[in-house]
């Protein structure tokens, strides 16, 4: 999964769980190793403390549990780690910025993010990210945090630069690996509200279908639903409201994949309005009359991104063990939007 972090901040920011890094299947004839030993032969650049520090913490897992870093592997073990091996990562640089928490406390915070945010730094975008805000907000709280030792453990989770709301960080190494294994675990609650073209057959249904790369192109994705190729997806929808040549549907996710929803909807002919990616940008339901094109094009530049809003998202808190729940109004360019879909329906309905 580390080949999704590409220089594409899109592609940077994506609906897939960040901390499924690597998973090792042992082979028959393993005789008993250490772990931690068995893993830096596996992972490039990791370092022995580094793969110590994240057994210790619970992000590594054997055969589904936690163990100890002098684990012995043995045949046929099965092992996911969790934790980012990356010796290269990127610096993230404080930067003052405007934040929309929902909620903070000791273990984690809860963004509710705008379109057109980057979560985190890569390749060729260092600056302005969500990252670099946080790292100041977090310095501010606590002085005795330099540049230097800012948390590098947090993000559990992303969504794509122009998708808009709830995103979950963790604060500490505890509320990192409780979460991550939630996410892994597909136990993490998560709806999210988006405007398709077309007017969907039923009211509601399950798309079932694999999401990978395009096989042609490294920025789309695909879905594959003889499983032949990329992860196993699942997303649920219900219709919201109907405006003829759109829909407005709820999403709820049983899987995280890259642009999961945004393919899934492409997959059963209703694409995301105004995806850009994935042929939502153009006139995809209705007529060929210029007033209409006017009206659609006019849409487009009220809400210039694919019109997905993550609007819920509940797991259970690292600490308290108690399940929590977070709810983001949709913003106000969907909203306008919607709205204005409403009015030209009723219109239409009353000539």
């Amino acid at each position: 999964m580390a080949d999704e972090l590409n220089n594409d901040p899109e592609l940077q920011d994506s609906t897939d769980e960040l901390y499924e890094r690597f998973s090792f299947s042992v082979d028959k004839g393993q005789e008993p190793y250490r772990l931690d030993k068995f893993l830096m032969n596996r992972i490039e650049g990791a370092t022995r403390n580094k793969l110590q520090q994240s057994i210790n913490t619970g992000l590594v897992l054997v055969n589904g549990k936690e163990v100890r870093p002098n684990y012995k592997v043995r045949a046929l073990d099965q092992i996911l780690v969790f934790s980012d091996m990356n010796p290269e990562e990127t610096k993230i640089i404080p930067e003052n910025m405007a934040l929309n928490i929902e909620y903070e406390d000791h273990d984690i915070i809860i963004i509710n993010k705008p379109p057109g945010l980057v979560v985190h730094p890569g390749s060729g975008n260092y600056s302005g990210t969500l990252l670099n805000g946080i790292a100041y907000h977090l310095k501010s709280e606590d002085p005795s945090i330099t540049d230097e030792n800012l948390p590098r453990w947090g993000l559990v989770h992303r969504i794509d630069k122009n998708t808009s709301g709830l995103l979950a960080l963790a604060k500490t190494d505890k509320a990192m690996s409780f979460l991550a294994k939630q996410f892994y675990d597909h136990s993490v609650k998560r709806k999210y509200v988006a405007l398709v073209w077309g007017d969907l057959k039923n009211d509601s249904g399950t798309i079932k279908a694999h999401v990978g790369r395009n096989l042609r192109s490294r920025k789309l994705f695909d879905a594959y639903p003889e499983g032949d190729h990329g992860k196993e997806a699942i997303t649920h929808y219900t219709v919201l409201e109907r405006f003829n040549y759109v829909t407005l549907v709820e999403c709820v996710l049983e899987t995280g994949r890259t642009h999961q929803i945004r393919v899934h909807m492409k997959y059963i002919g209703h694409p995301l309005f105004n995806d850009d990616f994935y042929g939502g940008d153009k006139i995809v339901k209705g007529t060929v009359f210029t007033k209409y094109k006017q009206f659609v094009e006019n849409c487009f530049a009220i809400c210039p991104r694919q019109a997905l809003h993550a609007k819920t998202l509940g797991f259970i808190h690292p600490t308290t063990e108690k399940e929590i729940s977070f709810n983001s109004p949709i913003p106000d360019d969907m909203r306008t939007v919607i709205e204005k879909w409403r009015k030209y329906v009723e219109t239409k309905t009353k000539h």
